[in-house]
């Protein structure tokens, strides 16, 4: 079977549990260049399934903080 990342990655996190996915996410932010890309994919899972007004505030949050 010939997995792309996306799939590898989401595979791996599919059966946590919440406080395990927190564990994880809580674990790449900040540390190794290597979790960069699962983070990414679980953000875009995240982002795809939130309504424009939270995605308005998360755009505002991250220009607010990319200057700081």
């Amino acid at each position: 079977m010939n997995l792309n990342l996306r799939q590898a990655i989401v595979r791996r996190v599919e059966d946590k549990t919440n406080d395990e996915l927190f564990d994880v996410i809580e674990g790449s932010i900040g540390g190794d260049d290597r979790a960069l890309p699962g983070l990414g994919v679980l953000f875009e899972i995240i982002w795809k399934h939130l309504d424009e007004n939270v995605q308005q505030t998360l755009v505002d949050t991250l220009k607010e903080h990319l200057h700081h």
